[in-house]
């Protein structure tokens, strides 16, 4: 479990930590899982929640990327594919296999994309989720009600991977744990600490008392993602940027407006991306979106344009369109591109990673994506084991179990102890008073956003109804806190603010 003074208390240790990870999303998560597997020492601090910027704002699919096939990025691919299959072997409790269907409107780009997807299966190998099928006119209306009809041909069927993205950063981090990982949330580095030009630990803030700490290392991981440029400007002021931000906005609508079992995949938009439309948790989520920024901050928000865009696009291929009305959440995420010197659209910028060593000793990884951070986390690892002098330990989490199989039991037994915590945080949603009380003990939930967006997943599936259970939420945690009044007028006043983000009208 994560037990924040545990963690705080072990921080005091004066001896050199192996390995210092900056950045608590998927990179970060997965690069403590990896390297406390190998038996190394390790720490990893995130300055806010786990996974609150990119990691919890994904499209919530574990796939290869169809699209890197048109690109003929073979090499990502099928790097991508077999960590899929890693992945829903790994984390069978929270992964499953999703079938998606292209409707087509031409004959020729039936075949082509179903040519496609057949190179698709074949290679993900024996780690393949499905077979690829060319569906009818009829099979295709079956799966995907309510499609445009005029003009359509047929489809094609093809299998890919779903998860639940901020529930897996927290199995990440519980997992780290059980390897005898350290890790923390709001807890922000504040200095690299060197000698003689090289780094050898980090100063960090703990966010809730205010104290700082010095924490030795022999490696600092800058784990960061789009913020990555932030640290090394920590290490060399006025560095080369690194990374080349692009936000990403989902759509999320009530099942209804799209009840069927398949997502839908739109395989071209007008700026020449996939557009996905994927039931997910009794909703379903419709994006993305690829806009490049100049400016980020912790809490981006949806563009006008951005949300006209993905209605238009999945109009095109409705009966009756959806407006603003239908939407019951809006999310934006920012991806930590590999900066492109005179790359206009960053639709076109590769989802590969990037690992960098500074002179002074910093390992910094930017780009890719959820699917591959085990790959990501083995690179930088193998790296700094070979560059720090750590002892040759070979990476063993292809067939690693990650934590979870425990959870609903003691949970269950939680219930049993407390039976009026059985009850729902608000009526039309599962998420129990339990699941609340039990984020705040044993997850290191500190804040109403921490259990509305990521523990549990109500802001992102509907913010009207995350607004509603807000005070019930804000009065379990000020309890378990032993936070007074005060607290959670703050704590209800911020999050409106935030839910207002989310909303589309």
């Amino acid at each position: 479990m994560l037990d924040r003074k545990k963690v705080l208390e072990k921080l005091k240790d004066a001896k050199p930590w192996d390995m210092v990870v900056i950045g608590g999303g998927a990179t970060g998560l997965g690069i403590a899982v990896d390297a406390a597997h190998r038996g190394y020492r390790v720490v990893l601090l995130e300055k806010n929640d786990f996974a609150k910027g990119t990691s919890s704002k994904s499209t919530k699919l574990v796939h290869g990327g169809v699209r890197y096939l048109a690109q003929g990025n073979f090499k990502l691919v099928v790097e991508a594919l077999r960590e899929r299959g890693f992945l829903l072997k790994n984390a069978p409790h929270l992964t499953k296999v999703q079938y998606f269907v292209i409707p087509v409107y031409s004959r020729f780009y039936q075949w082509f994309y179903g040519l496609g997807l057949l190179l698709y299966e074949l290679l993900a190998g024996k780690l393949s989720l499905g077979k690829t099928k060319i569906l009818g006119k009829q099979a295709t209306l079956d799966r995907l009600p309510g499609i445009r009809q005029k003009g359509l041909k047929g489809g094609i069927l093809y299998a890919d991977g779903q998860f639940d993205d901020a529930r897996m950063a927290i199995t990440l981090a519980l997992t780290a744990t059980t390897q005898g990982a350290l890790v923390i949330n709001y807890f922000p580095v504040t200095k690299l600490l060197k000698n003689d030009g090289k780094i050898v630990g980090v100063e960090g803030r703990d966010e809730l008392t205010g104290d700082h700490y010095a924490i030795p290392t022999r490696v600092v991981i800058n784990a960061t993602g789009v913020f990555a440029d932030r640290v090394l400007s920590m290490d060399q002021p006025n560095t080369t940027p690194l990374v080349m931000p692009s936000q990403g906005v989902h759509l999320v609508v009530h099942e209804s407006v799209f009840p069927a079992r398949d997502a839908l995949m739109i395989p071209k938009t007008k700026d020449g991306r996939v557009l996905f439309a994927v039931p997910w948790q009794d909703a379903v989520v419709i994006g993305t979106t690829d806009t490049r920024l100049d400016q980020i901050t912790d809490e981006p928000a949806a563009l006008e344009k951005e949300i006209q865009f993905i209605l238009d696009q999945f109009n095109r291929y409705r009966e009756k369109p959806i407006g603003r009305s239908d939407i019951q959440s809006v999310f934006a995420g920012l991806r930590p591109l590999v900066y492109t010197a005179g790359l206009a659209n960053t639709a076109k910028a590769s989802r590969d990673h990037t690992i960098l060593q500074s002179d002074s000793g910093l390992i910094s990884i930017v780009g890719g994506k959820w699917t591959t951070y085990r790959k990501m986390a083995q690179d930088v690892v193998d790296l700094a084991a070979q560059k720090f002098g750590l002892p040759a330990v070979k990476c063993r989490t292809k067939h690693l179990k990650l934590h979870g199989t425990s959870k609903n039991s003691l949970l269950e037994q939680l219930i049993t102890e407390n039976p009026h915590l059985a009850k729902r945080i608000h009526p039309d949603y599962p998420y129990t008073e339990a699941e609340v009380v039990w984020a705040v003990r044993y997850e290191m939930a500190l804040h109403i956003e921490d259990i509305l967006a990521r523990r549990s997943r109500l802001l992102v599936i509907n913010a009207r109804a995350a607004l509603a259970a807000a005070p019930r939420v804000a009065a379990l945690m000020a309890r378990e806190l032993e936070n007074g009044q005060q607290w959670e007028q703050q704590q209800l006043e911020a999050f409106h603010q935030l839910a207002k983000t989310w909303l589309a009208a």
